[in-house]
């Protein structure tokens, strides 16, 4: 979710597989993007209310643990933002939207206006009329010929609310050049919907080469903002396979032909950092209407990373 671009592709695809209104499409973007018309999938997931997952159940796999954030302390291994955003969003990320409480992070969106940085790009000052929290990892994770297996996780109690865009991600510098996996986006008036995706450019901040055509919508058969879940992707060389609740509910190949696969050996070997935020509006929405916004509070109760050869 790092771009307008790249976001407002996949939001014309989402709007349309949940029967919300069609989106206008850029002329611009489209001149420079050859969409196919497959590729964005739906899945059916049982989701588990409440899961949790031990280390011990992922090390008998195999893995072995690199990183590990419980939210017990303090968030000296995370950078927190204080600025406004991309992708159209409504909001100004604060640090005091930003904290910690009985063991989790806690990032709350509110109502409130006012005056800050643009984007972290452009020190502009610009009014905003909400803010919320956003923090990205000072830790970057890399699949590669050494640690040819990656596997990110989260346990995450979902922003509930229209308007609500919560998220839990990684990407690289410069952006799309190493590449983004969207584990986890979600609009909160629908709460048992996500979707997973993955972006790659060849040239950084444009457009050409992006994939928005492996995208995948998992609707859960229990509420994802009223109980906590477990999101997870398994970052390979050919593949990225995302998890809910510890099955796999959707797999992405290097030779998918319906798909953008062929994108994914591309930023094998290169480092991604995790960001977790929690969003106002913005472009992963189709024709919303600002005076229906109810802000929520997206909880994350911890992240881990898991490697293996």
């Amino acid at each position: 979710m790092r771009k307008t671009i790249a976001v407002s592709i996949l939001s014309c695809s989402v709007t349309a597989m949940l029967g919300m209104t069609s989106c206008t499409k850029d002329n611009k973007i489209e001149q420079k993007l050859t969409l196919p018309t497959t590729g964005i999938v739906k899945v059916n997931a049982v989701g588990i209310c409440e899961y949790d997952q031990t280390d011990a159940s992922i090390l008998a796999q195999g893995y072995t643990k690199v990183y590990g954030e419980e939210f017990s302390t303090n968030l000296n291994n995370w950078e927190i933002w204080n600025s406004g955003a991309y992708n159209e969003e409504l909001q100004m990320y604060k640090p005091a939207n930003v904290t910690l409480a009985d063991g989790k992070l806690v990032l709350t969106a509110k109502k409130e206006t006012v005056t800050g940085a643009t984007d972290p790009d452009n020190s502009t000052k610009k009014t905003f009329n909400y803010t919320s929290g956003r923090i990205e990892s000072n830790q970057y994770f890399s699949a590669s010929t050494t640690t040819p297996k990656v596997r990110f996780s989260a346990r995450i109690k979902l922003a509930a609310g229209y308007g609500m865009w919560p998220a839990f991600w990684t990407y690289g510098d410069t952006w799309p050049t190493n590449g983004e996996i969207d584990i986890l986006e979600s609009q909160g008036q629908y709460p048992n919907v996500y979707t997973t995706d993955y972006w790659y450019g060849s040239k950084p901040e444009i457009p050409e080469a992006i994939t928005a055509k492996d995208g995948a919508i998992i609707t859960s058969s229990v509420n994802l903002t009223t109980c906590y879940h477990v999101y997870e992707a398994i970052w390979q060389k050919d593949t990225l396979t995302f998890l809910l609740d510890g099955k796999v509910v959707n797999t992405k190949y290097k030779n998918d032909t319906t798909g953008g696969g062929g994108f994914i050996p591309s930023f094998f070997g290169k480092k991604q950092r995790i960001a977790l935020n929690a969003a106002v509006g913005g472009a992963n929405f189709s024709n919303l209407d600002p005076s229906k916004i109810v802000v929520g509070t997206t909880y994350v109760d911890w992240v881990r990373v898991y490697t293996s050869k």
